[in-house]
């Protein structure tokens, strides 16, 4: 009889447990909705805030820029700044947008400590090239619109300093980007430094002719050039007796904006002049001596 009370008993309290169970699964749904309304709602007010900052800190690095070019700021420092500002207000945008979505500060500093090691450590080259960056911009061993030279050859107008490299343009329209490291750490010619520059090049000329006519003639084509400096004088002198010619080296002092097209225009000169006086330019040759 007390088995079949307990039976009853069990079978009375089982739609009482189902009734409890789904109740505790309609709070669990409802509270999993309410949790994910919430968090869409956040990621939403995330993305607005990223996509808005994103606008923002463009506008604001251009205003940055614009401002220090109508101070007539250094132009190597403009485009090195403006190009640090826009990074590092990229980086506060992508900061506020994670803490928006709810993600604590303490996680954020703590996630960008490990990843600025591990990253530091991945891109040490990069980093040197920030490092490289600073030192240009502080000793300014060239700046935006100088004419460089570098270690490896490449010549070039500079026109941009950013943070990591370099933007050359070399003279026959190729765009170089130069890391910033290896400027800082290489020999770098600056031809735009001082306002003149010394032009040498050699004429040769054939054994037997008059030298003093040659030289008079050379002379009288650099004194006829208003482009060419009066001081320091120029110079025409015998720079070597080769296998096949007298060979005449000529020095003269120009303006670093006429240097390139000078040489060019003055050997064209020597060219159609020199053999009016005379003065031959002679071929490679050889004389061979035969004995009987």
């Amino acid at each position: 009889m007390e088995v079949v009370e307990n039976t009853v008993a069990a079978v009375q309290a089982v739609p009482e447990k189902v009734q409890a169970s789904a109740a505790a699964l309609k709070d669990m749904i409802g509270s999993l909705t309410g949790m994910a309304v919430d968090f869409g709602l956040k990621l939403l007010a995330a993305i607005v805030v990223l996509a808005g900052g994103m606008w923002v800190a463009k506008r604001i690095a251009r205003s940055f820029k614009r401002m220090l070019e109508r101070r007539k700021a250094d132009a190597s420092l403009v485009s090195f700044l403006g190009s640090f500002i826009n990074i590092l207000l990229r980086i506060f945008v992508i900061i506020i947008s994670l803490a928006t979505v709810g993600v604590q500060m303490t996680s954020i500093v703590a996630v960008l400590g490990a990843a600025s090691l591990a990253i530091g450590m991945a891109l040490s080259g990069t980093m040197q090239n920030f490092a490289g960056g600073i030192i240009i911009m502080f000793l300014k061993p060239f700046k935006v619109d100088d004419i460089i030279v570098t270690s490896d050859g490449k010549t070039g107008v500079v026109k941009k300093i950013m943070i990591f490299t370099t933007e050359l343009h070399t003279f026959d329209n190729q765009v170089i980007l130069l890391p910033n490291g290896n400027l800082a750490n290489s020999q770098i010619t600056n031809l735009s430094v001082n306002d003149t520059r010394r032009m040498d090049f050699t004429v040769a000329i054939s054994y037997g002719d008059n030298i003093d006519t040659a030289r008079k003639e050379i002379l009288a084509i650099l004194k006829a050039d208003k482009k060419v400096l009066k001081k320091p004088e120029p110079l025409v002198f015998v720079s070597d007796l080769a296998d096949s010619a007298v060979v005449l080296g000529v020095r003269y002092w120009i303006s670093a904006a006429d240097f390139l097209p000078s040489r060019g225009d003055m050997l064209e000169q020597i060219y159609n002049k020199l053999p009016k006086k005379k003065i031959h330019f002679p071929f490679p040759q050889m004389d061979v001596h035969v004995k009987k």
